[in-house]
């Protein structure tokens, strides 16, 4: 598989947006800004469509209501930069493992592993073939999208992805898949290499159909040891990373590891272009540790965004003097938005950054 079918950067009008500039950290006329899970329950409108769809999976599974509930917080908001609306879980699913969604629960296997022969028998997908859906949408999203905003890919971290494969759904303890890892590690890295070329495959595919970056999401790095993190996160991510970018060498890739801000410096030489940092870490102490190699996306904690407008803007101004002058930084929320949040407190937001980075660039 090979990017050919993307332009390249002098022929694509997104090269020179805030959010990828930042991504290689030029120069930018204020702090470009977007969140994670933007497209969501906290909008009216997603509410409507997501009704409209009857259930989560048709909703990521319908190119057209994918690609509307994409585009709902940029034109409510302007972000500069726009993410697919799919799920971390969707590899998984097309390996038949059965996806499906409990209410109160979330997301759950009908055949979760419980075998190590499953591992060896896992199917490598096609992913314009069994998830054509994704790759649907990512088309139909870039062609409605303004055409200076970049729209990012994603998918999950092999260790992420491979928690919820093995304990067949959320965990507290995540008893099950750290018990694969210790008592099996030659299994578990098969697992995690296996995920990470399905992974690759997956990301390039959406690189080829239109995304202009990637992120990769680690959830759950942070339940692990710093020994069992680097073999079995860590190793992944960087798989991931090597051949994502040995096909596509101009996109830029985003890992976000919550958590996992004792690893700042080893995901850093994983060769991605960004680091995704949740608020337990100070980003002037990231921008420190990790130096001019990588941007740095954040880091305000979600629940400000349930205070009154002036804690919001407090807050924010807060985070932006944390990372301090000079390029390389993208506002993000240091995890998802969550569905209890007032949309006007996102207007705060993001007026707060616009007005007070832009003076920092003058």
């Amino acid at each position: 598989m090979n990017s050919s079918s993307s332009n390249p950067p002098s022929a694509n009008p997104r090269h020179d947006s805030r959010f990828l500039k930042a991504l290689r950290r030029e120069p930018v006329d204020r702090t470009p800004i977007w969140l994670m899970r933007q497209a969501g329950r906290y909008l009216p409108e997603y509410r409507a469509t997501r009704a409209k769809a009857g259930d989560f999976l048709t909703l990521a599974g319908t190119p057209e209501l994918a690609c509307e509930v994409t585009l709902q917080p940029i034109r409510r908001y302007g972000f500069d930069a726009s993410i697919l609306f799919s799920d971390i879980l969707i590899l998984p699913h097309e390996m038949g493992l059965g996806l499906h969604f409990v209410a109160g629960e979330g997301p759950k296997f009908h055949t979760p592993i419980r075998d190590l022969k499953q591992i060896h028998a896992l199917p490598r997908p096609d992913p314009n073939e069994a998830t054509g859906y994704v790759m649907d949408a990512v088309r139909m999203i870039r062609a409605e999208l303004p055409e200076d905003t970049p729209l990012i890919g994603f998918a999950g971290s092999p260790w992420t992805v491979a928690t919820y494969m093995i304990e067949g759904g959320s965990s507290k303890d995540f008893a099950r898949a750290k018990r694969l890892l210790l008592q099996h590690p030659d299994d578990a890295e098969r697992l995690i290499a296996h995920l990470a070329d399905s992974t690759a495959d997956y990301l390039v595919a959406q690189v080829e159909a239109g995304a202009d970056a990637l992120m990769v999401f680690d959830s759950w790095g942070g339940v692990l040891s710093p020994a069992l993190f680097r073999r079995f996160s860590l190793a992944g991510m960087r798989r991931i990373v090597e051949r994502v970018r040995a096909a596509c060498p101009d996109t830029p890739i985003v890992l976000f590891a919550k958590g996992c801000g004792a690893h700042l410096e080893a995901l850093a030489d994983t060769g991605c272009q960004g680091l995704g940092v949740d608020w337990t870490t100070s980003l002037g102490e990231a921008r420190r540790r990790v130096g001019d190699r990588v941007a740095i996306q954040g880091n305000l904690d979600p629940t400000v965004l349930l205070t009154r407008p002036d804690v919001i803007e407090a807050e924010t101004k807060r985070v932006l003097a944390d990372f301090g002058d000079g390029p390389g930084h993208i506002f993000n929320l240091g995890h998802g938005i969550t569905p209890e949040v007032d949309p006007d407190h996102v207007d705060v937001l993001v007026d707060t950054v616009r007005r007070e980075s832009a003076k920092s660039a003058t």
